[in-house]
């Protein structure tokens, strides 16, 4: 999980957790590290924020895509327009799930990108 929000990361973990196929891995708190981290781990699935400190959200993808092409990446942040989200997933991403929305579906749009689909935010769509 990237996050610069501490008591948004731990809620994120605490709900992750529930699910036993789920495993939180790692966190990061600003691009930079995520990015380190990324290339270091390689893991299944990547939730990050586009509002980080030292390199935004979409930057970080840009960069996990080439340090660890393998990990799907999962956008989760308060942002709803349409044109940001296009531009999050433009990047490679597999999905998007508006921060509003994390405590009801979450852990399935982490399920679904890992097994290939792309999700984004029921709030999002129509």
């Amino acid at each position: 999980m990237v996050e610069d929000f501490k008591p948004f990361r731990s809620f994120i973990s605490l709900l992750l957790s529930e699910n036993p196929n789920l495993d939180v891995i790692c966190e990061a708190e600003d691009g930079q590290n995520a990015v380190e981290k990324a290339q270091q781990l390689k893991p299944d699935v990547i939730l990050m924020d586009i509002g980080l400190p030292k390199l935004n959200g979409i930057e970080v993808a840009r960069q996990i895509r080439r340090a660890a092409p393998s990990s799907k990446i999962l956008f989760v942040s308060t942002y709803d327009d349409l044109d940001i989200v296009e531009g999050a997933l433009n990047t490679g991403a597999s999905g998007y799930v508006v921060k509003s929305d994390a405590g009801k579906e979450l852990a399935r749009a982490v399920e679904a990108v890992f097994q290939g689909e792309r999700f984004v935010s029921s709030s999002l769509k129509g």
